[in-house]
């Protein structure tokens, strides 16, 4: 069920005008598979996407309580800190347990370097950054925030890329990103496949939010390119909640259709 109101709230503080005026478009998802008073996390709920989730899943009349996780509201978090997501997570679980976790972390530009254009431009150090950031970070995630969820229908969602998918890599290029990407959808894999066996119910998901305007995308769309933010968080919400339970995850763009892995 999906509602369009033009609203602004003051509540919402933000240092950015743009992204001010982005979510100034709310777009009311309403839930229903996850039923009338779910509970929801947002991690990374400072990056505009994360930021997105966290204003549509607070207008959700069945959403009883958002969460969020941010560097900003969690000082010391750091994906690439072991110990501060085991910190957060125990600060979260009080607040538990969760029927919807998305996990909004990533990044495309790291330490000031972009994806790299051909092989020529690797490099070690470079690569195992992307890799700390996209996968292993998100991975660790998992592990921490996976026992949060609720014993019923649950949702945990990742964003990922379609750059992720080997099988639609047709154009070459972005190696740290297109591998990291493609790293962590088989962590969410194959965690998909040994949570099943815990809760039938649960749903894991990848997914592609479309060229968002925001940070990571500035430098390589124009805003005329992009999707705004409201639409594409509808479009994975209502993606996410017409899912069907599977003992392995689901890879989904914010149209509603399946990405091969």
């Amino acid at each position: 069920m999906v509602a369009t109101t033009l609203r602004t709230f003051k509540w919402f503080q933000r240092n950015s005008c743009t992204l001010r005026t982005i979510l100034s478009l709310i777009v009311t998802v309403v839930m229903d598979s996850l039923g009338s008073s779910y509970r929801a996390l947002v991690i990374g709920s400072t990056g505009t996407i994360g930021a997105g989730f966290l204003t549509a899943l607070a207008q959700d009349p069945n959403c009883e309580l958002v969460a969020e996780v941010s560097r900003r509201h969690n000082p010391g978090f750091d994906l690439a800190d072991e110990a501060s997501l085991a910190e957060a997570t125990r600060q979260c679980a009080p607040s538990g347990p969760f029927h919807f976790i998305v996990d909004a972390t990533g990044a495309l530009t790291i330490d000031g370097h972009g994806p790299e254009k051909h092989l020529g431009a690797l490099d070690a150090t470079r690569l195992l950054r992307s890799f700390q950031v996209n996968a292993v970070g998100p991975a660790l995630l998992l592990k921490y925030f996976l026992p949060l969820l609720a014993r019923e229908r649950t949702i945990y969602a990742k964003l990922s890329a379609r750059v992720g998918s080997i099988s639609d890599n047709s154009k070459g290029g972005w190696y740290g990103y297109r591998a990291s990407k493609a790293a962590v959808n088989m962590f969410l894999q194959t965690a998909a496949i040994e949570f099943a066996r815990k809760n039938p119910q649960a749903i894991l998901a990848a997914l592609q939010p479309g060229t968002v305007a925001s940070a990571l995308s500035k430098p390589f769309a124009t805003p005329d390119h992009c999707t705004p933010v409201a639409e594409s968080v509808e479009g994975l919400l209502k993606a996410l909640d017409a899912l069907a339970p599977k003992p392995s995850a689901h890879f989904v763009d914010f149209r509603g259709a399946t990405i091969g892995w």
